[in-house]
């Protein structure tokens, strides 16, 4: 199937796959579209974000559905609102011309009575996130008893997300006859695992290699301190300028205060993270696809949905925990056959975790420095000509007699002249300030509660072997979004509100960052309202979280009544 006319789709949803403008199938659409509608086996579809697998599955679907029927025949779950919305959009354009087909997006963030409306309308098809869809079932406003095809999205992502037992609940609602869709990005254990509880004798697809890297990313990486990150960061801006960028953070409220310093310093900048209302989400998300902004500063739950073709630069600001994430988050820049740059901010005791990145993706990442002050006026000036010679469109007449008389210039001092004029702020910035002092990988540093770090030789700044990775609870926290309607959610604490525990299970009890969460929450279930939960670090024999001190003695006496596949738990106060 090399042209979507050659496939078994129907008219009408060709001629809507027409209107779109596609031609050509991509390799997933491909490989995926013969087989749905050809075969009852289930499948697990691997393949990088951004592929096109929501027509994959959607189209040869859309074909079979009964619509005379008016029960729920179609149930895809994905991991974020953002994605379920894009999903939705999606498919309501290719079924335009089967006017029978109804589609109803449920998610958190939004009004649960107006979506429960939107069900009274019968729909044939249902995209869901696992939270507001258990709240759905819950209210007995959902009925999958007669589902014959269901899709997990981004599987992958959502069981990172916590979504585990959400999924196995949903799951149980679902007839044992339906045909089950597994699409993820990678293939963890916890996928693994899913698809052999669920799935039955399942086709696999694969597209390229699993966490395939892009060879047409040029990937950079630049050692800086704690304290001189933003102002780095401001620098690589400026040093590449033109872009259209997504800067990502690991925690909301650091996102938050990225965002800020870039827009106090004139950049056209805005964040995108869970603490945001989902009117401000669409909100933001228009400005950044119409242009009107052109930096945004994400996390990588929050940036799940966004479709963006165009980037040309994407931004570490800080490493992910997990080297697939820094090949999810690279792989949004370089799209549709356009070079693109991944740019890193790495502090000098995150050595260890730059090499396991290197080592298990086989990414080459060139070193370079922070730009200096003359070099980014120079970049400066090629952006301009840049600019101008690509983007010029004349939107005015223009009257000559209004040019004075420039006859006691050259071209090169009238250039020069124009030039000073528009880079003159930036050129006077730089000019009065220091260049940044050159960081080593491994070198000592005061961190910014004061405490030294000595790249990995005391407890506190021990690495595991997966880098010394902290996770931030976002997404944890946009679960939490959806199950309580997208109320906002208070910041973390700061570091002297926090009480740092010694738990004595690690990664050779199978022990992972979303079961230490689970156990936290089920210690502290008791209290009216949900702890605030800082760093996991997960070791080889034992492990290090940080709650809020008020939790400390129900922590401990929550752990004692528990245990982890059957061994008993312990935590005391770390020193």
């Amino acid at each position: 199937m090399n042209l979507f006319t050659e496939s078994n789709l129907s008219a009408e949803v060709l001629q809507a796959v027409g209107d779109l403008g596609f031609v050509e199938p991509t390799d997933i659409q491909k490989q995926t579209i013969p087989f749905i509608s050809t075969d009852t086996r289930d499948l697990i579809a691997l393949a990088a974000t951004g592929t096109g697998k929501t027509a994959a599955f959607s189209l040869p679907i859309l074909d079979m559905i009964d619509d005379n029927s008016r029960k729920i025949q179609f149930l895809v779950l994905c991991p974020t609102r953002e994605l379920c919305l894009q999903i939705t959009k999606d498919i309501k354009n290719y079924s335009k011309y089967l006017k029978n087909i109804k589609t109803v997006a449920v998610y958190g963030g939004s009004s649960i009575t107006d979506q429960i409306k939107s069900l009274r309308e019968k729909p044939q098809i249902i995209v869901g996130t696992p939270g507001r869809v258990i709240d759905m079932i819950n209210r007995k406003a959902l009925d999958f008893s007669e589902v014959q095809w269901l899709v997990l999205d981004e599987a992958d992502e959502m069981l990172s997300m916590g979504f585990k037992d959400d999924l196995e609940t949903i799951l149980r609602e679902t007839p044992d006859t339906k045909q089950t869709f597994l699409f993820s990005a990678t293939m963890s254990k916890e996928v693994e695992r899913i698809s052999k509880n669920y799935l039955t004798t399942p086709h696999r697809i694969t597209i390229g290699s699993v966490n395939e890297v892009k060879k047409n990313i040029l990937h950079e990486f630049y050692v800086v301190g704690y304290r001189q990150k933003k102002e780095a960061l401001r620098r690589l801006i400026d040093a590449n300028p033109n872009q259209y960028s997504i800067i990502f953070c690991r925690t909301r409220m650091e996102t938050q205060e990225v965002a800020d310093f870039l827009m106090q310093n004139g950049y056209a900048a805005d964040a995108l993270h869970g603490d945001l209302s989902q009117a401000q989400r669409d909100t933001v998300m228009k400005k950044f696809r119409l242009k009107n902004i052109d930096i945004l500063v994400a996390t990588d739950v929050a940036a799940r949905g966004l479709d963006v073709d165009s980037l040309t630069h994407v931004i570490h600001f800080s490493l992910p925990d997990d080297p697939e994430v820094f090949v999810h988050r690279s792989g949004r820049t370089g799209r549709a056959g356009k070079n693109g740059i991944s740019m890193t901010l790495a502090k000098p005791e995150e050595s260890r975790k730059m090499k396991q990145i290197k080592a298990e993706t086989k990414i080459e990442i060139v070193e370079k420095k922070i730009p200096t002050g003359k070099e980014i006026i120079k970049a400066q000036v090629a952006g301009v000509f840049e600019k101008l010679l690509t983007e010029h469109v004349d939107v005015f007449d223009f009257d000559e007699s209004l040019i004075p008389d420039l006859s006691a210039f050259t071209k090169e001092q009238l250039v020069s002249q124009l030039l000073q004029f528009q880079l003159k702020e930036m050129a006077t910035y730089y000019q009065n300030s220091d260049d940044l002092v050159d960081q080593k990988f491994g070198a000592s540093r005061d961190d910014k509660f004061g405490r030294r770090e000595r790249d990995g030789r005391d407890r506190d700044s021990r690495g595991s072997r997966d880098g010394g990775s902290f996770r931030d609870r976002d997404s944890r926290g946009d679960r939490g979004g959806e199950r309580n309607g997208g109320r906002d959610r208070k910041p973390k604490r700061s570091n002297e509100d926090m009480v740092r525990f010694f738990f004595n299970l690690g990664k050779r009890d199978q022990l992972k960052k979303v079961d230490m969460l689970e156990i936290i929450n089920k210690a502290t279930s008791k209290s009216k309202k949900r702890a605030d939960i800082g760093e996991i670090e997960i070791l080889d024999k034992f492990s290090f979280f940080e709650i809020e001190k008020s939790y400390k003695n129900e922590v401990i006496d929550g752990l004692t009544t528990m245990k982890f596949r059957g061994k008993e738990m312990r935590a005391e106060v770390a020193n």
